[in-house]
């Protein structure tokens, strides 16, 4: 009876073991739930790996289609502003980012308005953020342990792609309600990036700035 009996659990055992679904299947699933979601904040962090300062921070409001509101922050206190909405950005930098990149001073009124200016005139590496944003598979996936993030019970999934040797990404996933990617941390041998979602589907309120209080970046005026 009892050999009996550990036989019997052993295969229930091993029958539940082969059920769980792999690495890549729940980061599927948790990419399915975040490409269902209308709204998302997300915030992020880049440092340097051996724990310095952050380089740069932002903080990202978005209905991950055309309407979003951004802020990006930078060592020194330069900072950057963006309301997005369809094709139309609003765009207001503080005085310490026009300063430095006008090489010279500034306007007493400077880092008050919002400079208007169309989205498709937004490049890469000029700090403005696009409201759209990916959630798809790619690399090696592998099962981590579990984890707490702000109180939600997650399990960590690991990520590594052969075209960035040294270079890894831990996801973050919610085992409590929908499998919503809570957090994802980027680390290499010289940057650490930290990536936390929240407000999951929260009301979007994402408004254009005050008509007094924009100007038109090509002329200048109003």
């Amino acid at each position: 009876m009892g050999l009996g009996l550990s036989a019997t659990l052993t295969g229930c055992s091993d029958v539940a073991a082969d059920d769980e679904p792999s690495a890549r299947e729940l980061l599927d699933r948790a990419n399915k739930a975040m490409s269902r979601l209308g709204s998302l904040t997300v915030d992020t962090t880049t440092a340097g790996a051996t724990g310095a300062p952050a380089a740069v921070t932002s903080h990202v409001t978005t209905d991950l289609k055309s309407r979003c509101r951004s802020r990006v922050d930078w060592p020194g206190g330069l900072s950057l502003e963006q309301i997005r909405i369809g094709d139309t950005d609003y765009v207001r930098p503080n005085r310490k980012y026009l300063q430095k990149w006008s090489g010279g001073k500034v306007a007493d009124s400077a880092g008050k308005s919002w400079m208007r200016t169309p989205a498709s005139e937004a490049q890469a590496g000029d700090g403005l953020i696009p409201c759209t944003r990916k959630f798809a598979g790619f690399g090696k996936a592998t099962k981590g342990g579990a984890t707490r993030i702000d109180g939600t019970p997650a399990r960590t999934l690991v990520v590594t792609t052969k075209s960035d040797e040294g270079g890894t990404y831990t996801f973050h996933v919610a085992t409590e309600g929908k499998p919503y990617i809570l957090r994802v941390v980027y680390k290499n041998s010289k940057e650490r990036t930290t990536t936390s979602y929240s407000a999951f589907d929260a009301p979007l309120k994402v408004r254009a700035p005050d008509r007094a209080d924009v100007v038109n970046a090509a002329s200048g005026g109003n």
